[in-house]
């Protein structure tokens, strides 16, 4: 019978757990703005009642015997992952995934402090305790920096939530085993729990390393391939240089010859058509070879010749400023990749539903700071209320990237900046990143 010192002693164990996943979110997240999720936890709030009175109701049934407690934890898991989705704006997968590597350390956690014959009071505080001190020690580990490598890339983000929901599973079993173990063995049950624990955090961490280095391999091929084809490009310059220097001098010989007969409005007119044929055969790739060669960071030079190309074959008519060097970014620079990527991404998306796409791109490093500005035409009406949310697209719910991912990532830098405009078919985005001392 579950009576109503059960239903409180059931609550405030619950309510233990959910405090102490909280902890251990914040820094498997590599959370800085802490306070800002600290004031969405009141919702968090009733999943302990719903979980003791999902118990309660799950103990009227003798049949389901330990398969209670495992109902019970799974439904914590969801509502938790649940929670996690409107607190920190994430997918579903990617809220279940940091759910349960924050349960692993939680239920860890009160693998080592619930088992200890020590007063019920005294166990929530070791809980609370352990979960903290753990919590700090994930900080200075930079655990959640390689998690967040992780869980921000987009290549199937369900299979790593079901690979890390069977290790939640498994450390569930043995904290439910644990209440049958000797007293004397529970020395080298605390033991294999730990290591346990520290082998999944190797796991994470050598995954995370794999990723990486696959990514940076990657963006080298790239480099490489995008160099070549900027190669390209300084051979197409060369050749045609070689042609207008070979047809230079028939040019003059007729530009005289009109001179000389007195033709100065056909001269005039003569010499408009050759410098308006020089920029259209010369002019557009010097400047935009220029401009590039203004990128002194090799990934930042390699996405831009990227999406060139890509916009190239799209048809969409692009202008590139470099007006200074870059030859630093006050923040990690696959970051800075990322967030170019993703405004470009969106911006050529809008402009190809417009009748003449266009995009312009103004990137300026001067005294420390990069400013970046991302601007195209736009055909759609814009809602702002959406606009930052997972998957917002002009296209519809679930077709685009929309811009939370670089939201998310921006969130870890105070010394970035951002603006957003839209006003006569022309839409604007801005990012500054300031110099930190």
């Amino acid at each position: 019978m579950f009576s109503s010192s059960d239903f409180l002693v059931g609550f405030l164990d619950t309510l233990t757990g959910h405090l102490a996943l909280t902890v251990y979110l914040l820094a498997v997240t590599d959370e800085r703005a802490v306070w800002r999720r600290l004031k969405k936890l009141p919702p968090l709030l009733l999943s302990p009642l719903i979980s003791v009175l999902l118990s309660a109701g799950l103990h009227v049934v003798p049949a389901l015997g330990t398969s209670r407690y495992f109902i019970s934890s799974f439904a914590v898991l969801v509502m938790s992952a649940l929670w996690v989705r409107w607190a920190w704006q994430f997918g579903f997968w990617r809220a279940f995934t940091a759910t349960c590597m924050a349960g692993i350390f939680q239920v860890a956690d009160a693998t080592l402090s619930m088992l200890v014959s020590i007063p019920f009071v005294a166990k929530i505080g070791l809980h609370l305790g352990i979960s903290i001190v753990a919590s700090l020690l994930l900080y200075k580990l930079r655990f959640g920096m390689w998690f967040r490598l992780l869980l921000d890339s987009e290549a199937a983000p369900w299979r790593m939530a079901l690979l890390l929901f069977a290790l939640e599973a498994s450390m569930e079993v043995f904290l439910s085993l644990g209440r049958g173990i000797h007293l004397r063995y529970l020395p080298f049950y605390y033991l294999m729990v730990a290591v346990m624990v520290i082998l999944m955090v190797m796991l994470i961490i050598y995954l995370a390393q794999r990723f990486d280095t696959a990514r940076k391999m990657q963006a080298q091929q790239d480099i490489i391939a995008q160099q070549q084809l900027y190669e390209q490009d300084l051979e197409i310059i060369r050749r045609e240089v070689r042609t207008f220097r070979h047809d230079y001098k028939n040019l003059l010989a007729g530009l005289s010859q009109q001179a000389g007969e007195g033709e100065m409005e056909e001269l005039r007119h003569t010499l408009s058509e050759l410098d308006a044929g020089f920029d259209r055969r010369l002019g557009k790739k010097i400047q935009v070879s220029t401009q590039i060669g203004n990128l002194r960071l090799p990934e930042v030079r390699s996405l831009f010749l990227s999406k060139l190309t890509v916009m190239r074959e799209k048809e969409i008519d692009c202008h590139l400023e470099v007006l200074y060097p870059v030859v630093a970014v006050d923040m990690d620079v696959w970051d800075f990749v990322r967030c170019l990527g993703i405004l470009m991404d969106n911006a050529m998306e809008a402009a190809l539903n417009t009748e003449q796409p266009w995009v312009e791109i103004v990137l300026l490093a001067q005294k420390g700071q990069v400013f970046l500005r991302v601007s195209n035409s736009y055909a759609n009406t814009i809602e702002p209320g959406k606009m930052w949310g997972d998957g917002w697209s002009t296209k519809g719910a679930g077709r685009g990237l929309g811009l939370s991912s670089y939201q998310h990532i921006l969130e870890n830098y105070p010394n970035v900046s951002t603006g957003t405009s839209w006003e006569n078919g022309v839409f604007v985005q801005e990012m500054t990143v300031e110099g930190r001392l």
